[in-house]
């Protein structure tokens, strides 16, 4: 019985949570300060119920699909070669803006701690965290790769720790904020993005292979896979809210040094880097696997790539953690969900609930890249 619930139930839903519960939920806090917490509770009802749905359509699409596939193999068997082609440039992309998020959240988070005991500044900080991670990936170390559950519970670690210390710093006043005024379409419409790329998933192909003769599980472990992240993402908004209220912070933590004190902030910002660090290693092996096995490329050039771009487009500019969440989220997680839908069509899904989904999508996709550019 308790082997059967960890192999058909616990194993999965915590290996599908753990690919979805990622950096982006820290970004959710200061989009709530800037929108008012109803509009953010509005969002992330909808959005969960979307995302839930989209969810259960690629487990759906993940059943009907011979096996061993993960997705750009999904969009090649559905939507033909040259589709396929440009999912790589996408997956690319999106692990680009992913890799780019982390370094500049793993960043603060190291600057934060060490900056008051060692002096020093922003750059210098990041640039030692990429240097650091950038030696594990060319080695390939990959117990770090495996550890990616071990980082999620870490993280449960510093989330309690800030709810124990910083519980007698909450302020209902500092979660339902009065002066919370919307003066543009753009921060109406700011939750989107950041909501999108923090219940996204690409691990369900993967969750469906692990429960191999109890693929009818699928649906249920996908409903509670993602309602759960959803659920800890709100509560998270609020503890965050409550304590550092109009001080909050881009990426939440950073913002606790002033109300919890310099060492008891450091030991929550510490887990922090640890995880994004795991995050950051694993998903740069994985793309440089990608560049070296999917592309031919050589082991030095794919490595090259993997530590350069992120660290030229934070020379260039890119370093809003807010602006890159929401424009990966929106844009192109957009663009993944579309082919989803696409491929649903192809197994039956219904044109009159798949086509008003994608107009929403489409319509997202639009106004982050215009968000974007002005």
């Amino acid at each position: 019985m308790i082997k059967n619930m960890l192999k058909n139930y616990i194993l999965p839903i915590a290996t599908l949570m753990g690919s979805i519960v990622g950096v982006g939920f820290l970004s959710l806090p200061y989009i709530a300060l800037q929108v008012g917490i109803w509009s953010m509770i509005f969002y992330f009802v909808i959005l969960t119920i979307l995302m839930t749905y989209i969810n259960v359509i690629f487990g759906k699409i993940s059943i009907s699909t011979p096996d061993l596939k993960r997705f750009p193999g999904f969009v090649g068997f559905y939507l033909g070669e040259r589709l396929k082609k440009i999912t790589y440039f996408l997956i690319i992309a999106t692990s680009f803006g992913v890799l780019l998020i982390l370094l500049i959240v793993g960043g603060q988070f190291l600057s934060t701690i060490l900056s008051p005991i060692l002096g020093g500044t922003l750059f210098f900080y990041t640039t030692l965290y990429l240097v650091t991670a950038s030696c594990i990936i060319y080695f390939g170390i990959k117990i770090v790769s495996k550890i990616e559950l071990f980082s999620l519970f870490l993280l449960s670690i510093a989330l309690g720790f800030i709810f124990i210390k910083g519980f007698s710093h909450i302020k209902m006043e500092n979660i339902f904020l009065n002066n919370v005024k919307i003066d543009s379409w753009k921060t109406l419409f700011l939750p989107y993005g950041a909501i999108i790329f923090s219940l996204s998933t690409g691990y369900i192909p993967e969750t469906e292979e692990m429960l191999k003769g109890s693929k009818k599980l699928l649906k249920k472990i996908i409903i509670i896979s993602t309602l759960i992240p959803a659920i800890f993402y709100l509560l998270f908004i609020f503890l965050i809210l409550g304590i550092s209220g109009t001080q909050t912070t881009e990426s939440a933590l950073t913002g606790l040094v002033a109300f919890l004190g310099q060492e008891v902030a450091s030991i929550a910002i510490l887990i922090g880097t640890v995880t994004t660090f795991i995050a950051f290693v694993t998903n740069g092996l994985l793309l440089k696997e990608m560049f070296m096995y999917d592309m031919g490329l050589r082991k030095s050039t794919a490595w090259l790539l993997v530590s350069t771009v992120p660290f030229i487009l934070f020379l260039s500019g890119f370093n809003s953690f807010v602006t890159l969440i929401s424009l990966i989220g929106g844009v192109f997680s957009g663009i993944v969900i579309l082919l989803i839908l696409l491929m649903y069509i192809k197994i039956g899904g219904k044109k009159v609930i798949i086509y008003p989904l994608m107009s929403i999508f489409i319509l997202g996709i639009i106004y982050e890249i215009f968000s974007f550019l002005y």
